[in-house]
């Protein structure tokens, strides 16, 4: 029987099940950040599946002003947590500053998708639904707010379409195509 037989649905596993829940973390960091509804039941979802590992770290780690810096070291722990449990899966050897720095730059590139996808979200709700407030559509909009609103003051709206987002994607595809070589070396 191959080694890989039961290696590659356990790397499929720990990498999904992590992923998801450094998502989860991530997204409530963000919304913290941009001082989002809490009230939003996108909100309460997520911080009903952090607080469990959140609240106990908040007693010891202070937040930094309006950044929760509990959440910060959380999802750097995870991923690596993640990371190690891929290269002793593969039965493989990599330095702790290597596996730190591939852990910060997959938070990166993590923030940057979340980014892109909430903008192309935001923007295919405008197109079928205009102008009807929605709670998803509430969070998008606080979340994707810092990035537009500077650009929407440089880019004015054309014929009446506001292509600020177009800019945004480019500008965050380009950012994320800067950062990928970088872990691949």
């Amino acid at each position: 029987m191959n080694s890989s037989y039961l290696t590659n649905p356990l790397e499929f596993l720990i990498t999904t099940l992590f992923s998801l829940y450094i998502l989860a973390v991530m997204l409530r960091f963000l919304l913290g950040a941009v001082r989002a509804d809490f009230y939003n039941p996108v909100s309460q979802f997520l911080v009903r599946i952090t607080n469990p590992v959140l609240a106990p770290m908040r007693k010891l780690i202070p937040s930094a002003g309006k950044y929760d810096t509990s959440a910060l070291l959380l999802m750097l722990l995870l991923q690596i947590i993640s990371l190690v449990l891929m290269v002793l899966l593969r039965g493989s050897s990599v330095s702790i500053m290597a596996l730190l720095l591939f852990a910060v730059a997959e938070l990166v590139l993590l923030l940057i998708n979340i980014f892109i996808f909430s903008i192309l979200v935001q923007v295919i709700l405008s197109w079928i639904n205009p102008g009807t407030y929605t709670p998803v559509g509430a969070l998008l909009h606080s979340l994707t707010n810092p990035i537009l609103a500077p650009m929407q003051r440089i880019i004015p709206p054309v014929a009446g379409i506001d292509l600020s987002p177009l800019f945004a994607l480019i500008g965050l595809q380009v950012l994320k195509m800067l950062i990928h070589p970088l872990i691949g070396a």
